[in-house]
């Protein structure tokens, strides 16, 4: 079992910034390839971008490509997600995926999900 619990979120200004982390407990952080996800209400669950376990390969969605940055501590069990530029269309419910799947975009390859955290991004 892998318990995974984001913070961070809240209220920002359009072209604003806010700083994602999900820590996790349980089983080896480190086997794991963390990915973000977002859903935003009426819309399916979509796939941000994803990070290997070493952390040394990330790839985002073409939505968030050059203004989202994923980066994890091993050390400290934490993933996160840095968002720039934010548009009122990031606004969203971003759950934080642990998988065994190193290419994993589908929320069908997510072993474990976290409870989400709400982002806001006001016009």
């Amino acid at each position: 079992q892998v318990q995974l619990v984001e913070s961070g979120g809240g209220l920002v200004q359009a072209g604003g910034s806010l700083r994602l982390s999900c820590a996790a407990s349980g089983r080896a952080f480190w086997s794991f390839a963390m990915g973000w996800f977002r859903q935003a209400p009426g819309k399916e669950r979509e796939f941000v971008g994803t990070i290997s376990r070493s952390g040394d390969k990330t790839y985002g969605s073409d939505s968030v490509k050059g203004r989202f940055t994923i980066s994890r501590d091993n050390a400290k069990n934490t993933v996160y997600l840095q968002m720039n530029s934010l548009k009122p269309e990031d606004t969203a419910v971003y759950y934080c995926a642990a998988s065994t799947i190193a290419t994993m975009r589908r929320s069908a390859d997510i072993d474990y999900w976290g409870q989400g955290t709400q982002v806001t991004v006001s016009s």
